[in-house]
């Protein structure tokens, strides 16, 4: 193949930009405009174009873009420029943006600038500073030719860039890459507006019927002990932290505290709307999505936006203002995403991974049988707890046996795990829940032993020595570096280090909240808990590419996969997509897994 690197310089403005705008709305806007594209051709200098659109088309189109890898610096926005305006597709997508988040995660910059002077590639210029508010006909012939080289410059830097990070990664990451952005560079679902406006009508109808009854009670607003009665009565825990004045634990009540704010996507639309009375905000958050799809939908296809390694973990995250990782579940909108004329939505998610995942690692190899057979898992955890055959067991006490195997194998406390079930409704006295995680913790103690593997790991990444971790020491503890995952990547901990807090001394290191890098708590337990949600990752991964041989992928939310098949195909493609599933990894032969799904006209039908 060859590689073709691309960069397009775009028309902006203070008020048409892509701080202002999302992706899509900015590409597929009529006040969009190519001001012209530098296309850099293997190893061969960069060359630039300006042009009409016609003109820019026929330049394009003398390049083989079918047959070729082509890469760009946020691919997401180059590649659907080249799909939607240009109708051309590449044959592999490359994106240099998405590397260097996995690789780097928090330690580099992602813009170009950043990564350009981190790897000493050269200066990326200023001049596009100079193109506010202009159109390509404003621009004066000596001005558009050096923009020109501005643009050149940047496409011999992603070319640099580009093979400064391929050597050592993996072709498997790259596949997963191409993948995540043909998601949303060649979009294929559809919107069904009139459902969006029904739902938007209700939306309004209900917020305005909880708002005025909210707003009569001022005081339970605005008093943090008031309002934490009133998210109780909704079966949420109100957030908390440690506050800066008094150093003592608070309520995380402010429009700066990020646990706070994921409120606002709370899959109860109640609790949505008091969190943004509270805030003082005007919408709710499925308010303002449901109105972006209804202007997405006269617009087009639905692109699906998806960040490549958002987390630390691997994981996919929302982008462009749509989140499609938090769709609440049984949503309207849900009912609004549509597969084409002539093909059925095809929903499938792998069963209870992250616990197979735990059991396999920490060798718990009783549940770990125990799920390769099929066996309810949760009846036998009741079973433990209530000291009574699983047979016996009822619907509440299979509730708790389920929120202890999916929520007790992070190490979490008594204190925790009472939280957890009272947001699901289920009261539990104190000492009922000690009792209840020393069952657990005693019932499997292979996992609680893991726990304290991934402490010592900690420590040697702290003290710079080398070590391994998990079932047939398949997790390399790298000093300097991180835990090697299976995929070759690494979970990372960046400035590890340890801190004082109050009487005890903990592990902490630095992550991104938005531009700021804080301080973060880390533990055996959290340990596993990421690692165990990479190997998650990595799992879904290698099904995602499976599937996406035979059928068309659309999206995937965490441990799931949507895709469209033609009509005819519904059910020899369930049976594909059952086996892609249930494939075991060949660096986790003995890992049982399992899945469900259903498919139906529209996402939403997928139950």
């Amino acid at each position: 193949m060859n590689l073709l690197t691309i960069d397009f310089e775009t028309f902006y403005s203070k008020k048409f930009s892509l701080s202002k705008l999302t992706t899509e709305e900015y590409i597929r806007d009529a006040q969009f405009e190519v001001i012209g594209v530098s296309v850099k051709k293997n190893d061969e200098p960069a060359v630039w174009f300006s042009g009409t659109y016609e003109n820019t088309k026929e330049f394009l189109e003398g390049y083989d873009w079918a047959n070729s890898a082509v890469v760009a610096h946020n691919s997401m926005f180059d590649m659907a420029i080249l799909s939607w305006h240009y109708m051309l597709c590449p044959g592999r997508i490359l994106d240099t943006l998405s590397m260097a988040r996995a690789i780097h995660t928090i330690e580099v910059g992602g813009s170009l600038k950043a990564l350009a002077e981190y790897y000493e590639l050269g200066q990326k210029g200023t001049e596009v500073v100079d193109a506010m508010g202009k159109k390509r006909l404003d621009f004066s012939k000596k001005d558009l030719a050096q923009y020109g080289e501005y643009c050149k410059n940047d496409v011999e830097l992603t070319y640099k860039l580009l093979h400064k990070m391929l050597p050592n990664f993996p072709l498997f990451e790259l596949k997963l890459i191409d993948l995540t952005l043909r998601m949303f560079s060649e979009p294929v679902l559809r919107l069904d507006r009139k459902v969006l406006e029904s739902h938007l009508q209700d939306i309004k109808r209900h917020k305005e019927e909880l708002m005025d009854k909210v707003s009569h009670e001022v005081t339970t607003l605005r008093s943090n002990p008031q309002f934490a009665n009133l998210l109780e009565s909704y079966g949420v825990t109100p957030p908390k932290k440690i506050s800066l004045t008094t150093g003592k634990e608070t309520f995380a009540f402010s429009k700066t505290d990020e646990e706070f704010k994921k409120l606002l996507e709370h899959e109860n639309k109640d609790v949505q709307a008091i969190v943004a009375a509270r805030l003082g905000v005007r919408s709710t958050i499925e308010e303002t999505r449901t109105e972006r799809f209804i202007e997405i939908a006269d617009r087009g296809p639905l692109p699906i936006p998806l960040r490549y390694y958002a987390a630390h973990t691997g994981r996919w995250g929302g982008s462009d203002k749509i989140n499609m990782q938090n769709l609440p579940r049984g949503s309207a909108l849900k009912k609004a995403i549509c597969a084409p004329e002539g093909y059925q939505f095809i929903d499938y998610d792998l069963s209870q991974i992250e616990a197979r995942t735990l059991a396999w690692l920490a060798g718990q190899d009783d549940l770990v049988e125990a799920f390769d057979r099929g066996d309810d898992v949760y009846k036998i955890m009741a079973s433990a707890i209530y000291n009574k055959p699983a047979d016996e067991i009822n619907k509440d006490e299979r509730f708790v046996g389920k929120t202890t195997i999916l929520g007790a194998g992070y190490g979490m406390g008594h204190k925790k795990f009472q939280a957890q079930l009272k947001n699901f409704g289920v009261e539990m006295e104190t000492e009922e829940c000690e009792r209840v995680v020393t069952v657990y913790r005693n019932t499997y103690p292979r996992i609680r032993k893991l726990w304290y593997s991934a402490a010592e790991a900690l420590e040697n990444l702290l003290k710079q020595k080398h070590g391994r971790l998990g079932r047939n020491n398949i997790l390399n503890v790298v000093a300097g570096v991180g835990i090697e995952l299976p995929n070759g990547f690494y979970m990372k901990y960046p400035n590890l280090r340890k801190r004082q807090e109050e009487d005890k001394v903990e592990l902490v290191y630095d992550t991104r909240r938005g531009k700021a890098v804080v301080p973060n708590r880390i533990y055996g337990g959290k340990v596993i808990e990421n690692v165990c949600q990479a190997l998650a990752r990595i799992v879904i991964g290698e099904h995602l590419l499976d599937v996406a041989k035979k059928y068309k992928v659309v999206m995937t939310v965490h441990d799931a996969i949507g895709c469209v098949v033609p009509d005819s195909e519904v059910e020899e493609a369930v049976q594909y997509i059952e086996k892609c599933m249930k494939k075991r990894p060949k660096w986790a032969p003995d890992l049982p897994l399992d899945c469900e799904g259903s498919y139906g006209r529209s996402y939403g039908d997928c139950k």
